[in-house]
Order: structure tokens, then C-alpha cells, then sequence
């Protein structure tokens, strides 16, 4: 428990002290919230959907856990061409703690990120309901949980940190928009209907939007057992490939 918590400090307090990398990681939220809250707005409604922004920014809150859970994996990289991941590897403490600790400070400082922008998304008009609030972000957490395996788990196997955002945003940037983050899911093309069925960020984008604002397209129950197998399968898999990582 040790290993894990230091790991996890570690991660968070990285986090804390970048203001940078705090502020940075926000510009792509606020350009969807910007863009295409505001630029779609008037057509969604005259669509009959209702009001965009407040369909729009639980997808663009589980996009920014997404990618700052996912690109959090480059660290491994870092970490493994400055030397600290060797000391890690080499030190008297299971590689599946290191591995859990590393993920749960992934995790979290994702989280962080996801209720950031939710308090940024008020600003611009969103308003969230709060009867579901706590459930909603245990349940941000267990995606971040999910993404930051699915990261770590890739960067484990990568040694070019140039290749590593590549590979990525090979992954992610389908997974993002074909998940329903931005339109309904309902009468889509049967193919991409079976896409965004398959893909894990759909379920995610859905509890997230089913929690705060009630608009779920599947049910809620489904969308947490989803989510959690998936998660609890990336984090063995990832465990695994970070356990085979030559010290």
C-alpha cells in the first residue's frame, strides 16, 4: 500500500505543480465549448433536440478525461529514458503495485482535469443536476481508471517517445467521435451504428451524460458494468505488459 500511495502522490503532485500543463490541457475544451457549443447551437434546437450546449459538455468533459488519462502513459517513456523507471523496476516492491500506483495517480489527476471543465462548462450556460453528482464522479473516475490503463499499457511496449502521441491519437480521436460525445446516437447508418456500439467511450460518454443532466441512452446500470469490466480488463492487461518491462 506503501508503493502505491507514494506512486500515486507522486502523480498528483506533478500535476499540482504544473500550472501549465493545468491551463494548457484545458484549450481543446474550450474550443468545443466555444465552436461548437455555440456554433451548432441554433441548429440542434430548431432540430427539436433542445439546447446543445447542455447535450455537448458531458461529451467534451469525459474527451478531456479521456485524452489527459490517456497521454498520461508518455511518462512511462519519460521515466524509462531518464533512468527513474529503472530504479522503480529495480527496487524491492512488486511491479503490479507500481503499476496500480502509477494508474491511480493517472486516474485521479484525470478526474481532476474532468471537474475542472465541468466548472468551466457552467460558466457558458451548462447546468448539471446534483442528485447524482457523487455517483458521477466515482463513476469519471472509473473511466479515467479505464483510459489511463489503456495508456500505460501501450506506452509499456513503446520506447519512442515521438511515436507514443501518435499511436494514440490513432486510438483515441475515433473513440471520441464516434461515441455520441457531440451528436445523438439514435438513427445512425447501421455500420456506424455498430461501431459506436462497440466502442467503451460510448457507455462512458453515456453514464456521464445520464448522470448530470438525465439524458442517458442506455441504462445507467449497463453503462457502469461496461465500464468497469472493460477497465478492470485493461488494468490486467496493462499490469501485465508493464510487469514485462526490462529493468
Amino acid at each position: 500500500m506503501q508503493t502505491i500511495y507514494i506512486l500515486w502522490q507522486r502523480q498528483v503532485k506533478k500535476y499540482l505543480r504544473s500550472p501549465s500543463r493545468i491551463v494548457g490541457t484545458l484549450g481543446q475544451p474550450l474550443f468545443f465549448l466555444l465552436a461548437l457549443g455555440y456554433g451548432f447551437g441554433s441548429i440542434f434546437k430548431q432540430a427539436g433536440q433542445g439546447n446543445y450546449l447542455q447535450f455537448l459538455s458531458p461529451g467534451v468533459v469525459a474527451m478531456s478525461v479521456l485524452f489527459t488519462a490517456v497521454f498520461g502513459g508518455i511518462e512511462v517513456i519519460w521515466d524509462k529514458q531518464f533512468g527513474f523507471l529503472k530504479e522503480t523496476m529495480v527496487a524491492p516492491v512488486s511491479r503490479i503495485n507500481t503499476m496500480i500506483g502509477r494508474t491511480l495517480g493517472g486516474a485521479t489527476v484525470a478526474s481532476i482535469q474532468g471537474v475542472i471543465v465541468v466548472i468551466i462548462s457552467m460558466f457558458f450556460g451548462f447546468r448539471p443536476e446534483t442528485h447524482y453528482l457523487l455517483l458521477a464522479l466515482l463513476f469519471m473516475f472509473i473511466g479515467a481508471l479505464l483510459f489511463t490503463a489503456l495508456g500505460t499499457g501501450i506506452a509499456s511496449v513503446l520506447d519512442d517517445m515521438q511515436g507514443f502521441p501518435i499511436v494514440m491519437q490513432f486510438i483515441v480521436t475515433p473513440m471520441f467521435f464516434l461515441s455520441g460525445s457531440m451528436f445523438p446516437i439514435e438513427g445512425l447508418p447501421k455500420i456506424l451504428g455498430y461501431i459506436v456500439h462497440a466502442n467503451p467511450m460510448t457507455y462512458y460518454v453515456d453514464g456521464i451524460r445520464g448522470l448530470l443532466i438525465g439524458g442517458n441512452h442506455f441504462s445507467l446500470g449497463l453503462d457502469f458494468a461496461i465500464v468497469t469490466i472493460i477497465a478492470l480488463a485493461f488494468l490486467g492487461i496493462g499490469s501485465y505488459l508493464f510487469s514485462k518491462i526490462k529493468a
